[in-house]
């Protein structure tokens, strides 16, 4: 549960950070928007670092089916532009995909 909520929350602060490099280079916004956004991309990265498994590279993989089920639900929320029955399939998809990596009964390495 605690790598769920992990996964999750670095997912919005990945999201948030991107999208305050998006709104200052596409969207006009004030350069000050860069100093959340950082802070939010360190706080991302830092959460990857508590999800409990044996590999950063898992980690990361799995992570992978969490981002993009929640850059639908930002597209939503914040954009306003409701996921389609094909996002909603594909992020199925990816999220069965994430479960295969972070469950499967994975060698011990050595």
């Amino acid at each position: 549960m605690k790598s769920l909520l992990a996964y999750i929350a670095a997912a919005f602060l990945e999201i948030g950070g991107c999208f305050a490099v998006w709104a200052w280079l596409r969207l006009g916004a004030s350069a000050w928007w860069l100093l959340p956004g950082a802070l939010a991309l360190g706080l991302f990265a830092w959460l990857l670092t508590l999800i409990e498994v044996d590999a950063a590279g898992r980690a990361y993989a799995a992570y992978g089916g969490i981002y993009i089920a929640a850059t639908l639900v930002w597209l939503w929320l914040v954009e306003g532009i409701r996921p389609d029955r094909w996002d909603m399939i594909g992020a199925s998809i990816c999220l069965v995909g994430a479960a295969i990596i972070l469950f499967a009964p994975h060698r011990v390495p050595g």
